[in-house]
């Protein structure tokens, strides 16, 4: 469990690329998913955020899939996210679009009692 907050976004994304590089996950991989836990977290952060609730990061590793998934929950199931085309002179809105980019798929399901768990699967070498 991290703190829904900005700290706590970084630190996601700091833990994530220091367990990747421990289990042996490619670089390439290692890079992808990087991203997508900044993104996926930083939404839970500004989006998904409830006070004193945190949000959860979870990683699961399948190298005989040859598959990483990339789990971030939050309170906020009432809050689904969808992708929508960025306006040009925004500076936000591109966290799902590059979520897209990097993720081989990405979906969100409900996270019992009221949250919701956005999934992203990035398929590569895993070792």
């Amino acid at each position: 469990m991290l703190s829904a907050t900005r700290r706590g976004a970084r630190l996601a994304r700091l833990l994530a690329v220091s367990e990747l590089r421990s289990r042996g996950v490619s670089r390439e991989l290692t890079e992808r998913a990087e991203l997508v836990v900044a993104e996926l977290a930083a939404n839970a952060v500004l989006h998904g955020r409830m006070p004193g609730r945190c949000f959860r990061l979870t990683l699961v590793i399948d190298p005989s899939a040859g598959r990483l998934r990339v789990e971030v929950s939050d309170a906020r199931g009432d809050l689904r996210p969808t992708e929508t085309a960025p306006d040009p002179l925004s500076t936000g809105g591109r966290g799902l679009t590059l979520v897209t980019a990097l993720a081989d798929h990405w979906d969100c399901v409900p996270h019992p009692p009221s949250g919701k768990t956005v999934r992203a699967d990035l398929l590569g070498p895993v070792a």
